[in-house]
């Protein structure tokens, strides 16, 4: 697993441009998959909702969008210039003026034991220098019946992994070069991805963490999965 302090340098160097490499490597569809966990979210009409690993701010945005003004909404990333991305953003949307952007470490949460209702995070356990460690802290500040939504990369069906992982290995790459200039920090994108577990495996950590029921639902060929993970 990643080293935190590598992890926080990479998104340091691509802050700026992080949105727009979002969009094209996904062919536009990662926004299609925040509104999937959104709906899912939703329906559960939560009171408290944190955003892990919030980035630039989107998945909290597209929370706050669709959920009641009354639900409290926090986004929260250890990297101080995705934080700044999200405010800057955030201060031209009167509408999210209530979300609250705080650095934090997902490695230990600075939240009261079963304080939360539920928890999202999209692309951002992969990079967790302690996979294990990062789901037992979810579970601890989750209360009783709450839910962890988990947004992240898959191993895709076998039937298209050789073109999936041409892809992934020299498209994206080439398209970060040309988008942000960092190519290495796409390169670590590749690599963790190619190295992290399918939704069978994902789901049995989940449990193993001590949720007590987890599902997942794979999109574009199973390359991505959104995990349910429910206390």
């Amino acid at each position: 697993m990643p080293e935190a302090a590598k992890v926080r340098g990479i998104f340091s160097s691509i802050a700026k441009r992080y949105d727009l490499a979002n969009r094209v490597i996904s062919c536009g569809q990662d926004t299609r998959w925040r509104r999937d966990v959104v709906r899912m979210l939703k329906a559960r009409n939560p009171a408290v909702v944190v955003d892990l690993a919030t980035g630039s701010g989107d998945l909290a945005f597209e929370l706050r969008r669709a959920l009641p003004e009354s639900v409290s909404i926090t986004g929260l990333d250890f990297c101080e210039p995705m934080l700044n991305e999200a405010r800057a953003k955030q201060a031209g949307r009167s509408w999210a003026a209530s979300i609250k952007f705080v650095r934090g470490d997902c490695m230990a949460l600075d939240m009261p034991d079963e304080s939360v209702d539920a928890l999202t995070i999209a692309w951002g356990l992969r990079n967790f220098e302690n996979r294990e460690q990062g789901l037992k802290e979810m579970l601890r500040v989750l209360k009783p019946g709450g839910v962890l939504y988990c947004l992240e990369a898959s191993q895709p069906y076998r039937w298209v992994r050789w073109p999936y992982y041409l892809y992934l290995n020299y498209g994206v790459p080439f398209m970060a070069w040309l988008l942000t200039g960092r190519k290495g920090a796409y390169d670590y994108l590749a690599s963790s991805i190619g190295s992290f577990p399918g939704r069978q495996e994902l789901g049995a950590q989940m449990l193993a963490a001590g949720f007590s029921k987890v599902r997942a639902y794979p999109r574009m060929f199973s390359s991505i999965a959104i995990h349910e993970a429910i206390k």
